[in-house]
């Protein structure tokens, strides 16, 4: 999986983006701090590996990872040439779902471009700038389109369909608001449009918002019925926290979050999120060699998610060997849940559960 993060400058992308990727991007007080894109890999906590990893002392311990893209911050007027312009839009383009970190905390220490805190301003500006440079894809696509059409239905047909979206996009609408076949998405699958993609909101607030209620505050609720309105998810995240998180032990973690009354981390809250926001699941293989998380779409079938490991096996798959983890947990090793009649012989029509635990049989 991978993610984008994107923003104005000063919402705390880069202290957020150091904090779950430990990758020591910049981050300072002043707009236009990180110029390049900063990468950095998230291995995603799944404590079902770590029982497997009890039960089989495997060589290899393999959880699943997801890439952070930290990108400069975007200001009003950025697809004019504001700012660093939008010439950093190119470097999300290519991501699953995009992050929008919005600045929910008020810091007299903190320049804020936009001179106030106001979190629904600050993503119609985003949002805005996005599709001025969706325009600008879709124009070319029309144009490119446009001079293949000559009586073909199809990209007649075609034509249509991106003008609709034209449209949308010209009326302050993103493109994830409109309804597209199968047939549209393969239209538009050589634009990546940024306002196509999935996009988690994710505001970040002060530590003194944390124990003030912030989720029930107007703000908040703003931010979830326009989400809502959107297809998008919200979540609220304290970056300054998650901060002084990544210095602790793992064992001081748990403490550290319980002082401040939260559940989980904001990178686990980020990571839940975004699997239930994109419909990814994981399936595992577990042996001496290796246990292993592999990320799934959900609703795939046995032979897709067999080429997730390699190409061979999608394409000489002959049956999935399939246990539950609860019932491989329950029964202590996958002899005792073969005993019980609990490891099921799969077909190719199979649809991967999450959690399966799975050995694929195959030749090529």
């Amino acid at each position: 999986m991978k993610l984008g993060i994107v923003g104005l400058p000063n919402v705390g992308k880069s202290t957020l983006f150091n904090a779950i990727t430990n990758a020591g991007a910049a981050s300072a007080n002043y707009p236009f701090c990180t110029i390049d894109p900063n990468v950095g890999m998230v291995s995603v906590p799944d404590k079902r590996l770590d029982v497997l990893a009890d039960m089989y002392h495997p060589e290899k311990y393999t959880p699943a990872v997801i890439e952070f893209v930290d990108i400069a911050g975007l200001v009003a007027g950025a697809s004019k040439g504001e700012g660093l312009g939008n010439m950093f839009l190119s470097h999300i383009r290519e991501v699953d779902a995009i992050v929008h970190v919005v600045r929910c905390f008020s810091d007299t220490d903190v320049i804020h471009v936009e001179g106030s805190v106001d979190p629904m301003r600050d993503i119609e500006i985003i949002n805005l700038e996005l599709i001025y440079a969706d325009l600008e894809q879709i124009e070319k696509k029309i144009t490119r389109t446009e001079k293949l059409a000559k009586g073909d239905k199809k990209l007649l047909a075609g034509l249509e369909t991106l003008n609709h979206i034209k449209e949308v996009l010209n009326s302050g609408k993103s493109a994830r608001t409109i309804e597209l076949s199968d047939d549209d998405k393969e239209l538009l699958s050589d634009c990546n449009l940024l306002t196509l993609k999935p996009i988690i909101y994710l505001a970040n607030i002060s530590e003194s918002m944390i124990s003030s209620g912030f989720e029930e505050s107007d703000t908040y609720k703003q931010l979830k019925e326009f989400a809502s309105s959107e297809g998008s998810e919200v979540i609220s995240v304290c970056a300054q926290v998650e901060a002084e998180l990544a210095e602790l032990s793992e064992e001081d973690k748990q403490s550290f979050l319980e002082d401040y009354g939260i559940a989980e981390s904001g990178l686990n809250a980020l990571i839940r999120a975004s699997y239930h926001l994109l419909g990814y699941i994981s399936f595992l293989t577990a042996g001496p060699k290796e246990v292993r998380a592999w990320t799934i779409v959900r609703g795939t079938k046995a032979p897709q998610a067999a080429g997730k490991i390699h190409s061979d096996m999608e394409r000489g798959f002959i049956r999935a060997e399939v246990v539950s983890f609860d019932d491989l947990v329950k029964c202590g090793s996958m002899n005792a849940a073969k005993e019980k009649g609990l490891v099921r012989s799969e077909g190719k029509d199979y649809v991967m559960q999450d959690g399966d635990i799975v050995l694929i049989r195959f030749n090529v």
